[in-house]
């Protein structure tokens, strides 16, 4: 055929940017939703601000990630969960994790009282709505193409409102929502539908309750949490798709399968689900889609049901799920959130680089039990619904180790170095390439037993990288080490892989020719833009290959915008993956055939005329189980700053590679146009590159490139999407010979990507302009449209007879069937043995007793409870079947734990369900007497005692004549024990063993029973009744009825004054006693840290000990360092000039000590005088000790030993609690969490001077430090939820981070605050500089964490 470039397509510019001015097509049709209303069967949640459902049982259970769950409930707020709601301010303000089940389409604070709206609900297994959600879940998830739903739960919040306080003169807002959320399920798995209709959103956001007159609107939140569960560590998982009101926005407007609007994920299966899958058809939030075709209707059917592999030129975006992670995560910079650090005072510049960086080598991991190698798919596979956090299958993960290679013997780690450039060749003009210039000056990653040398050393023209030493190895035993795409041939000295026909490659991985190409990564930096250090971890990398025309595209998401601008010249960074698949001329090779999936990038770049200078590390990971090629990125060193109303234009450009046996190395200039206007700036940059990898050494006549070729780029762009945060690159390569603009025209449309052929296909030049079109391996047609081959319905296949083929697209995968596990061949299924069944080892978790264990195979089992109990099988109570009354009227039931019995009364006999009158026969004494004394007494004139029997026929115990009023004690065999017998009108004996004590009631029980009895057993809202813990005393928190009134009380009931709080707030109260213990008291003896710096915090009946590692926290090293059985230690400071620990004691009433010497005891040095001792201070230059009293507000110091003790402050206290000192300049700071009048005070370590530093915006001020490095008095505020710093006179506030969560306590050590958290019940450290979150310490026993002390191995000098 003879190419028309005209005709084929539009210029590739206004390809390239037409999916940023266009929606994918029309949105979400209110009518749309899932049908709802009454009519439907829809149940209508009661209006108000904070309301839930209740428990909706379930006809059918259904799975949130592994959990079996049987009822729902639905909130107010935009919520369901598996279980019922706390109240709304524990949960409605915060990000994600909850502690709680939470399926979140919209949480916010929504209210839908005076007729703002309504909620509906209802379980639905009507054909139409299971189909229609059928269809949604077959689009967005390859794998569940078969899924067939049999009941769903439906849920719609229609035009409901934001909660608004009253104000004065203002009308309540229009704005209303409506959105909708639909639980599909089958027998195994579970899939969640979150919709929003055009104009369906119209507020983004809530403002909370506790915002203390500060204008601020939380985004709401979307996503998923497993919530706390038993056994667990560590944190729930969780899955959050917003974090901005930008990612709000965007709901309706964008989607993950294909239809603006909706969106699916993957929420429990009976197969292992570490976290929530989105789908994988569309877009994320902030990615913009391709457009429907102009003039013709968007139809939702038609989108639901299309097959559109590439999803047009939406390069940037492909599979890409945008998952946003909560905003002050101390998991931010490892989940791909970045920030820019801009000093105070910015200091000199120390030059464009520091030292040589060595990165952290690469690590391994194995492939998943049951999958074949699918790194040949040529299509997406069900895997793409994992998250991108998940990270991507390092080198290994397909099943070939990233060292030793797989070719051959394993490489002994000699050297790798830096490749000069051969001699062979002439650069073209424009070029400046020097001939011996090595290209980087730092050390790459020493990973897969590679090293590098720097260019200091002498670096010879040796080109050997690898040296083998191991014995050899052939194919018959390392065929499973090549690609299946690929065929092993033996050498002399060992075995290589080679691509088969139509497949390119270096053997260990081979990719279809003419299929398009996808690679995901991350990408971390640490640079300096002009003066302004930026810094970012993990951001996300995306790019896309149209392999059969060159063209190639980048995205990276979530990068700074100093960063991004100043890095938009440096088009080398998408260039790697131009060189990887660039279009061939014929006889030349592009990278991919030679590298594979595994090789380093080394660049440095040299910008002038500044001379600053920019390394950067790109690694190749291998391919992923969809074939998609993972890479890391890692930039580093100064870039010159370009302001944003600059454009930045790169023109065409060439540039010369050199290759040897595993190297590959480039040197070239390039100038780049900055225009404002209509003025232009012209500047350039230096660029050496340096790319190595593993080359199999075994073939006589190896393959491999021409010694020098040439690399044409054409149709550059680069772009920065300011408000998506996305830098863009794009760009077409075509490889060659060197001085290959010689060639005559016309160019061969193969050539330049002007053919016509379809994107799975591959053009095949022929003579002038002719040329013609091939589909790919895998798919079939004329070229210009292919189509998916299915190799598991032709037969095409080589799955084992007992695996399941599972076709992809251009491609299939082997499944092992149940109890099959794969060969080494990869194809092949052998059996397993079966695992180990629980039922018969005893490791099940059914009910002991209560519950049969079946066995369902493979390891896995039910529980069904047994006949007489019901229950879930785990857990099963006793079902009292004599309620129903089964027995005889003759006869008594007796229930029994899993069963009953009926027995025949006195004078019956019969099985007790059949009863008849009986003789004397069969009586046992006592109901023999019995019936000879009635007979007796039937003779006018008897007076004769009848004996009492119970039930079995037995004598009572106690046995009383009513003719004469005496009582008596008998013998079983109904004989009188000497000397029981009462006169007529006394108390009866006592017969039978003692009865226990029962535990006198307690204050707090005797006045709840008081006031229950006085309300008539039924409280009224607005009625208080005192809580009781399961000990009688009172819980530390009370509230008044049902409302958010509340306060603190003491050990006695007492309110505690100033704690008293309004709706929206729980005040921080502190227990006063100790919950008794049921496991063995440990010594109370220290078990000594080894020396360094680490941090102390009180844990109820314990202080822990988390050692610091520079200012990082090492989790793994934390222990407890002294068990204190019967405490509940609050405030807790460290003397570093004795090496003593001192702690208050709110259950003791006391002040104790500890050395942290081997086995040294607690000393109490305290002991009266104490009511509630909190807050906790030490000043080792004076050796004393100061303390908050809560309980009798005051203030006191005294000697270390507990003598010279003097009341400082007794008056003008409410609820003091934190304190801290300042020995340097004698000042003591203390914090009064009064809810009427909150405030921060000072004065001398002598009580003098006394004065407020703080009072206004302030509401909880639980934590405070003061850092004698900085001179900054901090305090942490669980009211406002901020960290806040001042001078000591209260001068220069700021905030350092305002999104904390429930903060108690605070220390600063090296820049970084480090608090005890009440919501997280852990410690959190920020970095005092950025303000970010920066590590997290989540115990494993996970209660209150109180007071946290940081311990130095020496003290603290601080300067005035």
């Amino acid at each position: 055929m003879r190419g028309d470039r005209a005709a084929v397509r539009p210029a590739l510019p206004l390809l390239l940017w037409l999916p940023l001015l266009w929606p994918r097509a029309g949105a979400l049709r209110p009518g749309e939703l899932f049908p709802h209303g009454p009519a439907r069967g829809d149940r209508l949640l009661r209006d108000g601000d904070d309301e839930s459902s209740g428990a909706v049982e379930l006809a059918r259970p259904l799975r949130f990630y592994g959990a079996r769950v049987r009822r729902l409930y639905v909130g107010t707020n935009g919520i369901i969960s598996t279980q019922d709601f706390p109240r709304e301010t524990q949960y409605v303000d915060d990000g994600f994790p909850t502690d709680f089940p939470a399926i979140a389409p919209f949480l916010a604070d929504v209210d839908t009282s005076q007729g703002r709206g309504r909620v509906l609900f209802r379980e639905d297994t009507s054909p139409e709505v299971l189909a229609l959600a059928a269809r949604y879940v077959r689009t967005g998830f390859p794998r569940a193409a078969h899924f067939a739903p049999t009941h769903a739960f439906l849920a719609t919040w229609a035009q409901v409102g934001a909660y608004e306080e009253a104000a004065r003169g203002a009308p309540p807002s229009g704005e209303r929502n409506t959105f909708q959320a639909v639980l599909a399920s089958d027998e195994s798995d579970t899939y969640a539908l979150f919709l929003y209709p055009a104009g369906g959103l119209q507020f983004f956001g809530t403002r909370p309750k506790e915002s203390y007159n500060v204008q601020l609107e939380l985004p709401a939140r979307v996503g998923f949490c497993r919530g706390e569960a038993t056994g667990l560590k560590g944190e729930a998982p969780y899955f959050s798709l917003t974090s901005t009101e930008q990612s709000v926005k965007n709901l309706y407007q964008h989607s993950n399968l294909g239809v603006p609007g909706v969106w699916a994920f993957h929420i429990g299966s009976t197969s292992p689900l570490d976290n929530v899958r989105p789908a994988a058809a569309g877009g994320g939030l902030s990615a913009a889609q391709t457009p429907a075709p102009p003039g013709q209707p968007f139809s939702h059917v038609a989108a639901l049901e299309s097959d559109d592999a590439e999803d047009d030129l939406d390069y940037y975006d492909g599979n890409e799920e945008e998952v946003e992670y909560p905003p002050g995560d101390p998991e931010e910079a490892a989940k791909g959130h970045s920030s820019v650090d801009v000093p105070l005072h910015v200091e000199a510049d120390p030059g464009p680089l520091g030292e040589s960086a060595t990165l952290d080598p690469q690590t391994e991991e194995g492939r998943p039990v049951g999958e074949t190698d699918a790194s040949d798919a040529k299509g997406p596979t069900e895997s793409s619904e994992q998250l991108e956090t998940g990270g991507l299958a390092p080198p290994g993960t397909e099943g070939h180790p990233p060292a030793p290679p797989r070719e051959g013997p394993a490489p002994h780690p000699e050297t790798r170095s830096l490749q000069p450039h051969p001699a062979a060749g002439t650069p073209p003009s424009g070029l400046d390439v020097p001939p011996h210039r090595p290209v980087l000056d730092h050390h790459p990653p020493l990973g897969h037993g590679r090293q590098v040398v720097g260019v200091e050393d002498d670096i010879g023209s040796n080109t050997e990288v690898f040296t083998y030493n191991a014995g050899k190895e052939t194919c018959e035993h390392n065929h499973g080490r090549c690609s299946r795409h690929a065929f092993c041939t033996d050498y002399a000295t060992g075995f290589c892989c080679h691509c088969q026909s139509r497949f390119y490659g270096n053997g260990q991985q081979c990719l279809p020719e003419g299929a398009p190409h996808r690679v995901n990564g991350k990408v971390s930096g640490h640079l300096r833009v002009g003066p302004t250090p930026v810094h970012f971890t993990d951001v996300d990398l995306h790019a896309y290959i149209v392999s059969n025309d060159g063209r190639a595209y980048m995205a990276i998401s979530h990068i700074p915008q100093p960063a991004a601008r100043a890095l938009l010249p440096l088009t080398p960074i998408g260039g790697l993956f131009g060189w990887l698949f660039a279009l061939e001329k014929p006889g030349w090779t592009n990278g991919f055939s030679l590298t594979g999936a595994a090789f380093t990038h080394d660049m440095e770049v040299t910008f002038h005329p500044g001379g600053e200078r920019l390394l950067v590390t790109q690694t190749a990971e291998g391919l992923d189980p969809e074939n998609y090629l993972s890479i890391r990125t890692h930039i580093r060193g100064q870039a010159p700053y370009i302001p944003a109303n600059l454009t930045v234009h790169v023109a065409p450009y060439k540039e010369l590679y050199h290759y040897a046996d595993s190297a590959v190395t480039s040197a070239s200039s390039r100038d780049y146009a900055l225009a404002a206007g209509a003025v232009n700036q012209t500047r350039s940059y230096r660029v050496l590159q340096n790319i190595t990898f593993q080359a199999c050494r075994h073939a006589p006549r190896p393959r491999a490139a021409p010694a020098v070729q040439q690399l044409s780029v054409d149709r550059v762009f680069a772009w920065y999407a300011e408000d998506e945060g996305v830098l863009r690159f794009a760009l077409t390569s075509l490889v060659g010979p060197a001085g290959g603009d010689s060639e005559p025209t016309p160019v061969n449309p193969c050539y330049d990507g002007s053919h016509a052929c379809a994107m799975t296909a591959r053009c095949r030049p022929g003579a002038g302009v002719d040329y013609s079109c091939e589909c790919a391996p895998g798919y079939q047609g004329d070229g210009r449209s292919c189509a998916d081959v299915n190799e598991c319905a032709t037969g095409f296949h080589r799955c084992g007879p007992n695996a399941m083929c599972v076709n992809l697209p251009g491609s299939y995968r082997c499944e092992c069937r149940p109890g099959y596990e794969f060969a080494d061949d990869g194809h092949t299924c052998r059996v397993v043995a079966p695992p180990p069944s629980p039922c018969e080892d005893g490791s099940h978790s059914c009910a002991p007793g209560q519950a049969q264990c079946i066995p369902r195979g493979g390891g896995a089992f039910s529980c069904a409870c047994l006949p007489g109990y019901s229950g879930d099988g785990h857990q099963c109570s006793d079902v009292d079947e004599c309620s129903q009354d089964p027995c005889h009227p003759a006869a008594s039931c007796h229930n029994t734990p899993g069963s009953f019995s009926c027995r025949c009364r006195p004078g019956y006999h019969g099985d007790g369900l059949r009863c008849a009158p009986d003789p004397l026969s069969g009586l046992k004494p006592c109901e023999r007497q019995q019936h000879e004394a009635q007979a007796q007494l039937a003779v006018p004139g008897a007076q004769l005692h009848v004996p009492q029997c119970d039930e079995h026929g037995h004598f009572v115990p106690l046995q009383c004549d009513s003719s004469t009023g005496s009582c008596w004690c008998v013998d079983p065999d109904g004989h009188e024990v000497p000397g029981s017998q009462t006169r007529p009108g006394s108390a009866p004996p006592h017969c039978g063993p003692p009865e226990p004590t029962p535990r006198p009631r307690t204050v707090c029980e005797r006045w709840r029973e008081t006031l229950l009895e006085l309300y008539g057993g039924a409280p009224g809202d607005d009625q208080y009744v005192p809580q009781c813990d399961e000990w009688g005393h009172f819980t530390p928190l009370q509230c008044h009825g049902r409302s958010d009134f509340c306060w603190c009380v003491d050990r006695d009931g007492r309110e505690v004054p100033g704690t008293r709080s309004q709706p929206g707030t729980t005040p921080a109260c502190v227990p006063t006693v100790a919950p008794p213990t049921v496991r063995p008291t440990p010594r109370p003896d220290v078990t000594p840290p080894p020396v360094g710096t680490y941090l102390l915090y009180a844990q109820g009946q314990q202080i822990g000990h988390l050692p610091l590692n520079g200012t990082r926290l090492q989790k793994d090293a934390a222990r407890t360092l002294l068990s204190l059985h019967g405490s509940i230690v609050v405030g807790i400071d460290y003397d570093c000039r004795e090496r003593m620990v001192y702690w208050t004691d709110v259950a003791g009433r006391t002040i104790s000590r500890a050395s942290l010497e081997p086995g040294a005891e607690p000393e109490t040095i305290i002991s009266s005088g104490l009511m509630s001792p909190e807050g906790l201070a030490i000043d080792h230059v004076r050796r004393t000790m100061y303390w908050t009293d809560s309980g009798l507000d005051k203030i006191e110091r005294a000697r270390l030993d507990g003598s010279e003790r003097k009341a400082l402050f007794h008056t003008d206290l409410v609820n003091p609690r934190a304190i801290a000192v300042d020995p340097i300049r004698g000042n003591l700071y203390w914090t009064d969490w009064n809810r009427e009048a909150p405030k921060i005070e000072t004065s001398s370590l002598e009580g003098e001077n006394r004065r407020i530093l703080v009072n206004k915006d302030i509401g909880l001020p639980n934590g405070l430090t003061f850092d004698a490095f900085s001179k900054l008095l901090c305090w942490a505020d669980a009211g406002t939820k901020r960290l806040e710093c001042t001078l000591p006179d209260g001068a220069g506030r700021r905030v350092i981070q305002s999104s904390l969560n429930y903060p108690f306590s605070l220390v600063s050590y090296a820049g970084h605050f480090y608090h005890t958290d009440w919501r997280r019940d852990g410690v959190i450290s920020v970095d005092r500089d950025s303000g970010q979150f920066t590590d997290e310490y989540l115990p494993e026993q996970r209660s209150h964490l109180y007071g946290i002390t940081a311990v130095h191995p020496y003290c603290p000098a601080g300067r005035k």
